[in-house]
């Protein structure tokens, strides 16, 4: 804009003069009335008046040039995590490197802009030697340094630490992409110490009642060799496990395999431990905790028939594959003394029959609340089955047979089956049906629909519904046994088969959780340093979620504290953060209110303590060196900060920035020429009133 800006100001500026002069000299220039010096002096404000409302007429802009000087940025960050405090180099004195870096730091603030950080698990502003981080996270560090001085004039980063990054990966992206050096300082030690660790404990969470797992233990040793640890398991406080291991080389690591019973429902908390060695650096590194669920999912199911028949021997073996269902086949009179509440399931296999004698155990089984799965053939009593139940009528019936193919619905989605699954069960021979017109009352989940001959119709052959908060299933025909007898004889096997039955079982035995009112944890086991997330949902009595009611919480630990909260409303549930807790079992009690029923619920939940820090104790000083090669800087120790500090103050590469601003403005902007030109304007009639100039 510069040179054409300028010319186009001169010109406007001559011009408005010129038209001043102008207009003055027409005005005074013949004035012969008027004194000279009179007649000069009112000719010089017409003109200065002229001009300046001209000049404002044409709006021209005003520049403005400033200069603002920006210096180095300093970044010092010092890494507050434990393992930094707990080991230490031979002949460190932390105090005294302590006074030197602040010391460092008030001398580069002379000079420079500097930034003090503090990192490990946070990061917070100012240094901060306490060593209390629960794990260094450098990463988030190097983030933050991106957010806040990004563009800015960084002219170094000095970073002291030892290197332990044990979450959030490498931060050298991060701190590459800020372009300026890094300068390291070089903490902890590079020397193994004697130590035995429990490096890592994998489990499930959740195992079933009765069932052996396997918890596996990783145990590390560091110059050690020649000792004897044991490792011990703990089940609540009561040793399950123990082993001697004998260490054989200064890096020792083994996996250990732990095999367990879970024996007794409900959550458990395994600690596992390393017995101590000699001169051991630390023992925060020789425990862990696991907390494991058991829960006992184990199905009793009831197969009840008037007399054998193929398809029960084929239902009943496909279910015996699963070790979690107890199967029980009962025929004729004895099932007059079964008690269907007593069964997680009860199959009513061509039942009701024309048996009268059974009507007792037929009406027991309608007045139930268990799952039924009807399968209905040859041997069915239509109208009995019709009065059952309201859900599905069959409609004229004459007793005559008809026999069906299965087609996978469309619409099913009550479990996964493959591609070639389904290619598989659509082959399988056709049921024999009873012949009718099937009616449903209510939502139906299909399965299989019906083909008869080459017509694919859509009445279902086997289809689920749920009504009253019962499940119930229905199978229109019999001959399950050649779908197996079929699959056996082109596979040499019926896993398909097998797999169906078992699905269509685990669907109809799954308990609903029909609770009013539930709280539970996000999850079992939190770290020290996560927020403790709980939950919490009420219905009312049309099981429809509602959240005004208040619910409170008391969370307490083993020494007997209590921690009191509510919950917040989240949409139609409740939420809670209670913020970080100290390591330790906890059980919680929650409690409200609907209507006049009051609600509680009660569960536990682990806090692990952290000891990220103290699973790795060895210095990574070779991941310094390469981030401080591969920015142009250098790493120094905590003994060279005297040499750190001559080559920023004299090396002469960090430079202070001067950044020009320009700026142009509106000439009627200017408040005091709207003064000016009314003093003149004023100042002008004031004199030729004053000198009855005409």
């Amino acid at each position: 804009m510069g040179n054409s800006f300028n010319i186009y100001f001169i010109l406007a500026l001559i011009g408005c003069l010129l038209s001043g002069l102008t207009l003055a000299w027409v005005l005074y220039g013949k004035q012969n009335t008027v004194a000279n010096p009179l007649r000069v002096t009112l000719a010089v404000i017409r003109t200065l008046s002229i001009t300046l409302i001209l000049w404002l007429l044409f709006s021209p802009l005003i520049g403005r040039l400033s200069y603002t000087l920006e210096k180095p940025v300093i970044v010092i960050a010092q890494d507050n995590s434990q393992s930094v405090g707990a080991v230490l180099p031979e002949g460190f004195d932390s105090l005294q490197y302590r006074k030197d870096l602040q010391q460092f730091s008030k001398a580069l603030a002379q000079k420079y802009d500097v930034r003090l950080y503090s990192f490990s698990n946070q990061v917070r502003d100012g240094l901060d030697f306490s060593y209390t981080g629960k794990f260094t996270n450098a990463s988030a560090f190097a983030g933050r340094l991106g957010d806040e001085l990004r563009n800015r004039n960084v002219g170094a980063v000095i970073l002291a630490t030892d290197g332990i990054f044990n979450r959030g990966g490498n931060p050298s992206p991060e701190l590459e992409a800020l372009n300026t050096p890094i300068y390291t300082i070089a903490l902890g030690d590079t020397i193994p110490k004697k130590d035995v660790v429990i490096a890592n404990v994998t489990a499930n969470d959740l195992v079933y009642l009765d069932n052996d797992f396997k918890i596996e233990v990783q145990v590390q040793a560091y110059q050690s060799d020649g000792e004897r640890s044991s490792l011990t398991v703990l089940e609540d406080g009561k040793k399950v496990y123990s082993e001697v291991l004998q260490i054989k080389g200064n890096l020792f690591a083994k996996n250990i395999p732990v095999q367990l019973s879970a024996s007794k429902l409900g959550k458990h908390q395994y600690t596992i431990v390393l017995s101590a060695v000699s001169n051991e650096i630390s023992l925060k590194n020789n425990k862990q905790q696991v907390s494991i669920e058991v829960i006992d999912d184990r199905q009793s199911i009831l197969i009840a028939a008037a007399a054998p028949h193929p398809d029960l021997a084929a239902i009943r073996q496909a279910l015996a594959l699963n070790k979690h269902y107890k199967v029980f086949v009962v025929m004729n009179k004895d099932l007059l003394h079964i008690k269907p509440k007593d069964y997680s399931l009860v199959i009513l296999y061509q039942l009701p029959g024309n048996q009268s004698d059974l009507d007792g155990f037929i009406q027991k089984v309608a007045g139930a609340t268990v799952p039924v799965w009807y399968i209905l053939g040859a041997q069915s009593n239509i109208d009995k089955f019709n009065a059952m139940q309201n859900q599905v009528n069959l409609t004229g019936n004459t007793g005559a047979l008809q026999y069906i193919y299965s087609v996978l619905s469309k619409s099913f989605s009550a479990f996964d089956l493959d591609s070639a699954s389904r290619k598989v069960i659509e082959r399988f021979d056709p049921l024999q049906a009873p012949f009718g017109t099937i009616n449903i009352s209510g939502p139906n989940q299909p399965v299989l629909n019906q083909r008869i001959g080459k017509v694919t119709t859509s009445r279902p052959a086997l289809f689920f519904m749920n009504g009253n908060g019962r499940k119930a299933g229905f199978l229109i025909g019999e001959g399950l046994w050649k779908w197996k007898l079929a699959e056996s004889a082109e596979h040499s096997h019926a896993m398909i088969f097998n797999s169906l039955i078992g699905n269509i079982i685990q669907y109809l035995s799954l308990k609903d959780d029909k609770r009013k009112f539930k709280a539970y944890p996000v999850k079992n086991t939190f770290d020290e340093s996560e927020h403790i997330l709980l939950n919490a949902v009420l219905y009312n009595d049309s099981y429809v979620a509602v959240n005004s009611p208040d619910v409170n919480i008391d969370i307490k630990d083993t020494g007997g504290r209590t921690y009191k909260f509510s919950f917040s409303r989240y949409q139609s549930s409740y939420q809670l953060d209670a913020g970080i807790l100290p390591s330790g079992n906890y059980s919680y009690v929650a409690s409200t209110a609907l209507g006049n029923k009051k609600y509680t619920v009660q569960g536990s939940f682990l806090v692990l303590e952290q000891i990220a820090e103290f699973q790795q104790t060895i210095a990574n000083h070779q991941l310094l060196y390469r981030l401080s090669a591969q920015t142009k800087g250098k790493t120094y120790t905590a003994r060279q900060l005297v040499q750190l500090q001559d080559e920023l103050l004299k090396g002469g590469q960090l430079k202070t920035l001067s950044y020009e601003d320009r700026k142009y403005e509106e000439l009627i902007g200017f408040k005091w020429i709207f003064v000016l030109i009314l003093l003149l304007l004023s100042t002008e009639w004031f004199v030729r009133k004053r000198n009855a100039v005409p």
